[in-house]
């Protein structure tokens, strides 16, 4: 389904705001596709000391953020892939599954309809983050201007914190642990969110025709 998307050069769709209702699915890879969260045995995800930092650090970000849910995810040897949906709650009140659900079918439906014609996938720097201007409207991505909760901002914080505490782990100081860039796909409606659970959740499963497996 997704099989070398990621190889596409850095690209944002024009004018759409990163930090706006929305699910957005997430891949960030290693640096150098370098396989150092776990292995592979018998089709399951088997993890390592690093692999449970990732997957918790990955799960904080929606316990740290009460406007983010953290859907679907899986971490692979060598990249993690995650849906991240933004809601409009953003006053830390706690949420129930069916808040959940209905902030992700609202958001769903307004993302579908902003997006009726357009390119929807891309790579890009962590670095590319939502500037507001001075009349308060958010403006495209735009680098070195952070914007609270927005996807370019979620990946780069959470890149720097496991990136920080596995060199710690592993006494390797200032080493890359991921790819500068990230691809992201924003998610249309409820029929590729079900289409984007599944190619999450059989990823283990597919791992020896994974275009990301280095030994390929």
């Amino acid at each position: 389904m997704f099989k070398d998307k990621y190889r596409v050069e850095s690209i944002r769709l024009p004018g759409y705001d990163y930090s706006q209702p929305g699910a957005y699915f997430i891949t960030i890879v290693t640096h150098n596709r370098q396989c150092s969260f776990g292995n592979i045995i018998d089709d399951e995800m088997m993890l390592n000391e690093f692999g449970v930092l990732v997957q918790n650090e990955w799960l904080k970000t929606g316990i740290i953020r009460p406007n983010i849910n953290i859907d679907a995810f899986v971490v692979m040897p060598n990249h993690l892939h995650g849906i991240i949906i933004i809601t409009d709650n953003d006053n830390g009140h706690s949420r129930d599954s069916r808040d959940s659900r209905d902030s992700r079918r609202d958001t769903l439906q307004r993302v579908s309809t902003w997006m009726e014609t357009g390119m929807e996938t891309g790579t890009h720097s962590d670095t590319d983050t939502v500037s507001e201007s001075k009349t308060g409207t958010k403006t495209i991505e735009q680098f070195g201007k952070p914007t609270k909760n927005s996807i370019p901002t979620i990946v780069r914080l959470f890149k720097s914190t496991t990136t920080k505490q596995i060199n710690q782990m592993r006494q390797t100081p200032m080493q890359p642990l991921w790819q500068r860039n990230y691809f992201e796909h924003v998610i249309r409606d409820d029929n590729e969110l079900t289409r984007i659970h599944h190619y999450i959740i059989n990823n283990p499963k597919r791992w020896e025709e994974d275009n990301l497996n280095k030994f390929l």
